[in-house]
């Protein structure tokens, strides 16, 4: 059987912005494992028209493609006014169709609260669009000094990332059987 196609999204454009390294860090992390094949999706790689368009443009047709690929998702969120940013959100509906009956999982960064607000925003709107979310998360305290790759959070990787490809694989098996009917 192929690896599981994990899409890793790093939901933050900002210039200045954690996300790309903590992005850059569980895609490195997940890649390590032999069930999975990893790809590194960059909100910031993407000229997202500011308006929703009536015809997809090239760039929501390259993203939207990608989320169609995959078996499951990462996704790596900042924590901004107690939820995710708007380029993540504006991403997240090109697609809805390709989201359908996968897994996602959460690493999330902010300050004190380390994004676990803008993950229960996510986990609402991933609900209207049929993903199963997972219980367990890397959560980032920005204002905690410590290394990005420490024991605890290599622990919080490995379990959602053992969540995620047992539902990857479960539901890829599920949606070859039979099509998900939304």
């Amino acid at each position: 059987m192929r690896p599981l196609r994990i899409a890793v999204i790093i939901g933050s454009t900002r210039r200045a912005r954690e996300g790309e390294a903590i992005g850059h860090w569980v895609a490195e992390f997940a890649s390590r494992r032999d069930d999975t094949e990893v790809d590194l999706v960059d909100l910031v790689d993407y000229d997202f028209p500011a308006a929703y368009p009536d015809r997809p443009t090239e760039a929501v047709l390259r993203f939207t493609s990608r989320v169609a690929r995959a078996d499951g998702f990462v996704v790596v969120t900042p924590e901004y006014n107690r939820s995710f940013p708007a380029s993540l959100k504006q991403a997240i509906d090109y697609a809805y169709d390709e989201w359908h009956a996968k897994p996602a999982g959460f690493v999330s960064y902010g300050y004190r609260s380390a994004g676990m607000y803008a993950v229960e925003q996510l986990r609402a709107v991933f609900t209207e669009l049929h993903v199963m979310t997972m219980r367990d998360g890397v959560g980032v305290n920005l204002l905690d000094d410590g290394p990005l790759d420490d024991e605890r959070r290599r622990r919080a990787a490995t379990a959602m990332l053992d969540q995620l490809t047992w539902w990857a694989e479960a539901l890829r098996a599920a949606r070859q059987a039979r099509p998900y009917v939304s």
